[in-house]
């Protein structure tokens, strides 16, 4: 019996390029034929695809990618076209429709946009579409890139509720090493928990790539506290995608994803929101967060950074500048700077207006440190 019902498949640009430049239509080609297999089998996918500034490169005649930001975008804005042509006459040749979903930080960062991309995606899949997406490299500011569409592939894993995310890359998988450089090098076919192997990680290699073990990694990690298993494996052995709907992984590095999984609102408070400014906590309130399971009170704010109104999203640090959480605050920057360090009965002599007994209640908050 078929569990996976619904796959996000991603491929990043090295694999999708030729040496000589320009997008390998081969892979493509294995690409949309694995997905119609998939679909047969009663697997829907979903495609989160790099290449479309390989692809203006290639067109362009520039031999390496552009460092700049507006040059990276006008690349993308030659390429994509060319990318989504490829990918729809190959999916017409398996007898499937495919529709190009550009997204970016700014289309995930609301909930409400949050909610539309998601349910774009879900009525695609009713309709048997399969969507390909990339991000929206040719008008998006630097500061609201994902930067990579690994990261960008497991957000949407955790937007569609996959039950799987498979990476494809240019390597076997995750190594004791890196094994370009030390023949010693074995491949970990199995990893628990990310935050251990993460030192293992290199950066990209590639001229057209901006992501590399260090972006897969963090999109696993991502992944797997969604719910979603995530698998990584080379490119090369595109169709033995198919043999993973029948329990039978590849070579490849599995990650099971954690038993006490992010759900909905939470996701995205996460990792899509972008957050307003920071609160610093105690030892006290970090305890309480991390082991009681306790909202978060005013009382144990030791400082704040930024500027936020009420029903913004804030990062909770602790004394040591880590990030432990994430929330929505019932008070604006002003009013924490006014309260922090009090109790409940100052700051309702402070702000007599305000009713909240929290600062962010623990139904509006997500824990973010590493397990």
């Amino acid at each position: 019996m078929n569990t996976l019902k619904r796959a996000v498949l991603k491929i990043g640009s090295n694999s999708l390029s030729l040496a000589e430049g320009g997008i390998d239509e081969t892979v493509i080609d294995q690409l949309a034929g694995v997905i119609a297999e998939l679909k047969k089998q009663g697997t829907d996918c979903i495609l989160v695809t790099s290449g479309a500034v390989a692809a203006g490169m290639a067109k362009m005649k520039l031999k390496e990618r552009p460092k700049d930001i507006v040059g990276k975008q006008a690349t993308a804005a030659v390429g994509q076209g060319i990318l989504i042509e490829r990918y729809s006459y190959y999916f017409e040749k398996y007898g499937m429709s495919c529709a190009q979903v550009l997204l970016s930080r700014i289309d995930l960062v609301e909930a409400e946009h949050y909610r539309n991309a998601k349910n774009t995606l879900e009525k695609l899949l009713n309709f048997g579409v399969v969507p390909i997406i990339n991000e929206n490299d040719t008008v998006v500011f630097e500061e609201l890139c994902f930067g990579d569409n690994d990261r960008l592939s497991a957000l949407v894993a955790g937007m569609i509720n996959a039950d799987l995310l498979v990476l494809l890359t240019d390597v076997d998988g995750l190594f004791t090493a890196n094994p370009v450089n030390n023949r010693e090098a074995v491949l970990i076919p199995k990893v628990e928990n990310v935050a251990e192997v993460k030192n293992l990680a290199d950066g990209t290699g590639s001229a057209v790539g901006t992501g590399g073990m260090v972006t897969k990694l963090k999109a696993a990690e991502m992944a797997t506290r969604f719910g979603t298993p995530t698998f990584l494996m080379n490119a090369s052995r595109i169709a033995q995608i198919k043999d993973i709907v029948e329990g039978n992984y590849p070579l490849g590095t599995y990650f099971p994803p954690l038993k006490h999984k992010l759900n909905g609102k939470k996701r995205w408070m996460a990792y899509a929101a972008l957050s307003m400014g920071t609160v610093i906590i105690d030892a006290g309130a970090e305890k309480a967060l991390l082991h009681d399971g306790k909202s978060l009170l005013a009382s144990g704010v030791t400082g704040i950074e930024g500027f936020w109104e009420r029903k913004d999203l804030i990062k909770i640090v602790n004394n040591r500048g880590e990030e432990i959480a994430r929330g929505i605050t019932e008070f604006s920057s002003e009013e924490t700077e006014k309260v922090k360090g009090f109790h409940s009965e100052e700051i309702r002599r402070l702000i007599p207006e305000i009713k909240a007994e929290e600062l962010v209640h623990r139904d509006n908050l997500t824990i973010t440190q590493e397990y």
